[in-house]
């Protein structure tokens, strides 16, 4: 076996790729794997880093339609786009404002990546580590199985009713959908969203009592 067969080959990675494609270049790639290896407040979770990474797609979109945005035009539009508790009709206006503005939207959010994805980027294609206590790889593990699942609920659900509106099996108006799994402690009381819950650390219960 010669010393190039045995050469680590990087495995293809779609963060890397729309680094390219949307010309991004390396420094932003530096700049997630920083946030993710950063210390105490300053390190971003995978989902946050997901999250910055489809908002610069969608800025380097505007930009390349040659469309200039007003500071937190990006976040908003992001957030109409994606969000749970954005209601269809906001969700549509906020396509059609997109695409008069020359923006593929279809293929913009195909290309929109997940939490997995960047961790794949940044663990396989990078190899970047970050030490964290188990404990909290668990929970964040969970957190990012709820959301995955409540958005796949919400995407499943919105396009159900969607369709049944547009045949006429049903009469609706503009809807917002609610995907929402409290948690109700019967020992102090206390009552969360399920994400709150976990991102808070628990309920109100004393633990030294």
């Amino acid at each position: 076996m010669t010393d190039d067969d045995s050469t680590p080959k990087r495995k293809s990675s779609k963060v890397a790729r729309l680094l390219g494609a949307y010309d991004l270049g390396d420094a932003f790639g530096d700049e997630l794997e920083r946030l993710w290896t950063a210390d105490g407040d300053r390190r971003e979770s995978l989902r946050d880093l997901a999250d910055r990474f489809n908002r610069r797609l969608l800025e380097s979109a505007l930009t390349a339609a040659g469309t200039s945005t007003v500071d937190g035009e990006i976040r908003n539009l992001y957030r109409l786009l994606t969000a749970d508790d954005v209601s269809s009709g906001m969700r549509t206006e906020a396509r059609v404002r997109l695409e008069r503005d020359g923006v593929d939207v279809d293929q913009l959010e195909r290309d929109f990546v997940t939490y997995q994805a960047i961790r794949s980027y940044l663990t396989e294609y990078r190899d970047a580590e970050y030490e964290h206590p188990s404990e909290g790889e668990q929970v964040d593990s969970v957190l990012e199985t709820i959301q995955r699942l409540r958005a796949r609920l919400r995407s499943i659900t919105e396009g159900s009713l969607d369709r049944l509106r547009s045949t006429d099996r049903i009469t609706l108006g503009s809807f917002r959908l609610f995907v929402d799994v409290d948690v109700l402690c019967e020992d102090c009381g206390a009552q969360y969203g399920v994400v709150d819950l976990l991102e808070r650390g628990g309920c109100d219960c004393d633990e030294d009592a």
